[in-house]
């Protein structure tokens, strides 16, 4: 790896860390509630634009550096799968044991389905 596609790929992250903060300040000031409504979206669209960037490498129609940059570094700094965790252990913690086996179980079903979905649009593409 070179040193400015190191550079890139920081420099995405950050940007990336500072749209989701964006985002999820904008869901949680809309969505009033202890689920976490935010982390399951944020996660999910960003899944979805990973699969679509993955498809792309894949057919070629993004080089692998530029597919590094927007996946690891963007969509990475984007995504939050600690916060996911952290939110789903608090609503165990709270006793909302249904809602933590649903924030759990379908932040993992839709964020790989979202992937899958992805993947093959940006092989489509």
């Amino acid at each position: 790896m070179t040193l400015p596609l190191f550079l890139l790929i920081a420099v995405a992250g950050g940007i990336g860390a500072g749209v989701r903060f964006v985002i999820d300040g904008i869901i949680r000031a809309r969505l009033r509630t202890a689920f976490p409504w935010a982390t399951l979206l944020i996660n999910v669209s960003g899944s979805l634009a990973l699969g679509v960037v993955t498809g792309s490498v894949l057919s070629h129609l993004l080089s692998p550096e530029l597919g590094t940059v927007l996946g690891a570094g963007f969509l990475g700094g984007y995504t939050t799968f600690s916060t996911a965790s952290y939110e789903t252990v608090q609503l165990v913690r709270e006793g909302r044991y249904a809602s933590s086996l649903v924030s759990g179980v379908v932040m993992l079903v839709l964020s790989v389905a979202a992937a899958a979905l992805g993947m093959w649009a940006g092989g489509a593409l």
